[in-house]
């Protein structure tokens, strides 16, 4: 999959000097995470429907 062009956006709780960031991305029906920190290394990939069950998990915490 072809990554070079697809648009990342940091998630909202994420912070310029915090340990915890994340971005997200989407391609079609598929959803990418990857840490802000480590572009260039590995990058979840889930369904769209599997990634809103990943989210509200999170929201849990």
């Amino acid at each position: 999959m072809d990554l070079s062009n697809v648009a990342w956006r940091k998630a909202s709780r994420s912070h310029d000097d915090g340990d915890q960031c994340i971005e997200v991305a989407s391609i079609g029906e598929t959803m990418l995470v990857r840490d802000s920190k480590d572009p260039d290394g590995p990058k979840v990939t889930l369904a769209r429907s599997e990634f809103r069950h990943f989210a509200a998990a999170i929201k849990r915490l």
